[in-house]
C-alpha cells in the first residue's frame, strides 16, 4: 500500500464515554481484532479506574469491565503482556497492579511496591518474562516474572536526574528505553546476570530533544525508534545494527538520529506510536492527531518522513495517548483530557476502506 501518494482520512468510528476524569493511556490487547477475535482495549484514568472495552459482532465497542477499588490515586499507565494473559497498571499511589482475566471478570493477582511516589509508566518485554516501571522518584525498576504471579525486583536503575515519564522495551531484544523530564532518552541493556546498565543517552548533545521527552515507540522490526517532546518535535532514530559484524554497544552508539519532524503540533506532543505498517501517530496538547509516513526516496543518511494527514480537534482537550491496533483493520485509539476514548479508522478519503493488513 502506497501511503505517500494516496489521499486518506482518519474517520471517527466511536466515542467511548464512562471515565469521569482525564484518560491518560489507551492499550489494545494483543491478538484481538484479528481472525474473528473481537478487539479489546484498556483505558486508564485520573478517576482511579481502568476500563476494558470490547468490540461486539456489530463492530461497536462497549465497556466489558471496570477495574476499581485497587488503586487509590490516578492510574497513569496500562499495558497488556504480549501473551494477553495479564494487564499491568501503574498508579500515582506508588503501586503497580497486575490483573488477570478470570472468566468474565478481572482479578488483581499481584501488587508491586517499591517506588517512593507516583509510578508513571509500565512495560512488558517481548516474552512476558520482565516488567519495567518508572516514576517521579527518577528511577526505573526491572521486575522478573516468576511462577504463581510472583514478581521479583532484579534491578533499580538510577540514571535520570528528573521524573521518568515512560519506559518501553524494544520488540525483538531485551533493550529498555526510558524517557524523562530531564530531556533525555536512556538506553539500558543487561550485561551478565542481572547487571543492567545504560549504554547510551540520547540528549541535546547528540541531536536529541531540548525539553521533556514524553513518549517513545519502536517500529515492528525494533530497528527504528520515534520519540516526542515538550519541544514540539518528533524525532526518528535508527539502530546501529550491522549484520556483518558484532557490535559492542558499550563502545559504539546504539541509536543514531536521522530525522526531526517539527511545525506540525503547536503545543506539547504527549504520545507517539508506530503501526506495524510504519505509520507514526502523534497526539498533542493542541487537541490534534497527526499521522506520518516514510518517504519513498532512498536517503543516504537514513529515512525521512512526511505528514500523511492531520486531524484537527480530534478531541475537545489534550490528546494524551494514541495507539494503533495490530488487527485486521487500521484502527487507532486515542485518550484525552476530555475524559473520552475515541476509536478511529484510517480510510481513503473517498470513503473506501483500505485492504486488510
Amino acid at each position: 500500500m502506497n501511503f505517500v501518494d494516496d489521499d486518506f482520512e482518519l474517520k471517527e468510528i466511536q466515542r467511548l464515554e464512562g471515565h469521569t476524569d482525564r484518560v491518560w493511556t489507551v492499550a489494545w490487547k494483543p491478538h484481538t481484532g484479528i481472525n474473528g477475535v473481537p478487539a479489546v482495549l484498556a483505558s486508564c484514568s485520573g478517576d482511579k479506574t481502568v476500563r476494558i472495552w470490547e468490540q461486539d459482532s456489530t463492530g461497536s465497542f462497549h465497556c466489558q469491565a471496570v477495574l476499581e477499588e485497587t488503586h487509590t490515586r490516578t492510574v497513569r499507565s496500562c499495558e497488556w503482556s504480549p501473551s494477553g494473559k495479564h494487564l499491568a497498571t501503574a498508579s500515582f499511589d506508588a503501586t503497580t497492579a497486575i490483573w488477570e482475566n478470570v472468566g468474565v471478570d478481572f482479578e488483581c493477582v499481584s501488587t508491586l511496591e517499591g517506588h517512593d511516589n507516583e509510578v508513571k509508566s509500565v512495560s512488558w518485554n517481548s516474552d512476558d518474562s520482565l516488567l519495567a516501571t518508572c516514576g517521579r522518584d527518577k528511577s526505573v525498576w526491572i521486575w522478573e516474572v516468576l511462577p504463581g504471579n510472583e514478581f521479583d525486583c532484579v534491578s533499580v536503575l538510577q540514571g535520570h536526574t528528573q521524573d521518568v515519564k515512560m519506559v518501553k522495551w524494544t520488540p525483538n531484544m531485551d533493550m529498555l528505553l526510558s524517557c524523562s523530564y530531564d530531556n533525555t532518552i536512556k538506553v539500558w541493556i543487561e550485561n551478565r546476570g542481572d547487571d543492567w546498565h545504560c549504554i547510551q543517552t540520547l540528549g541535546e548533545s547528540n541531536s536529541g530533544h531540548t525539553s521533556t521527552v514524553w513518549s517513545v515507540s519502536s517500529d515492528a522490526s525494533g530497528l527504528k525508534l520515534v520519540s516526542c517532546s515538550d519541544d514540539l518535535t518528533i524525532k526518528v532514530w535508527i539502530l546501529n545494527d550491522d549484520d556483518n559484524r558484532m557490535i559492542d554497544w558499550n563502545i559504539e552508539p546504539a541509536w543514531k538520529h536521522v530525522c526531526t519532524l517539527s511545525g506540525y503540533h503547536d503545543r506539547t506532543i504527549f504520545s507517539v506510536h508506530w503501526s506495524r505498517e510504519g505509520i507514526i501517530a502523534s497526539g498533542a496538547a493542541d487537541d490534534a492527531i497527526c499521522l506520518f509516513v516514510e518517504n519513498n526516496e532512498n536517503e543516504v543518511d537514513g529515512p525521512t518522513f512526511k505528514l500523511l494527514l492531520k486531524k484537527e480537534k480530534a478531541h475537545e482537550m489534550d490528546v494524551n495517548s494514541v495507539q494503533w491496533n495490530t488487527g485486521d483493520r487500521r484502527l487507532l485509539a486515542s485518550g484525552s483530557d476530555d475524559g473520552t476514548v475515541k476509536i478511529w479508522e484510517l480510510v481513503r478519503r473517498s470513503g473506501q476502506k483500505l485492504p486488510s493488513t
